[in-house]
């Protein structure tokens, strides 16, 4: 099945750097997920650049991936 969402240049980009340090760290989306508190699929579609993601949720996928909020989003809007 084909996601019929718009994707934004920013959330593929903020997406490709959440994926990014999830393989730096050897984690599957699951692992993840669970350190995050956040649903599999949920990390799935932010990932693809699926969600536009709320501040919350930032916060939690940084705290999870062991980084800093600021490093996923800098310079990703001009």
């Amino acid at each position: 099945m084909t996601s019929h969402r718009k994707r934004f240049p920013q959330a593929i980009e903020f997406g490709h750097r959440v994926r990014a340090r999830r393989h730096e760290l050897g984690w599957s989306i699951e692992t993840l997920a669970d350190n995050s508190g956040l649903h599999w699929t949920y990390v799935g579609s932010v990932e693809r650049g699926e969600r536009n993601v709320a501040l919350l949720n930032i916060v939690r996928l940084a705290a999870a991936l062991q980084m800093d909020a600021a490093e996923l989003v800098r310079g990703i809007i001009p």
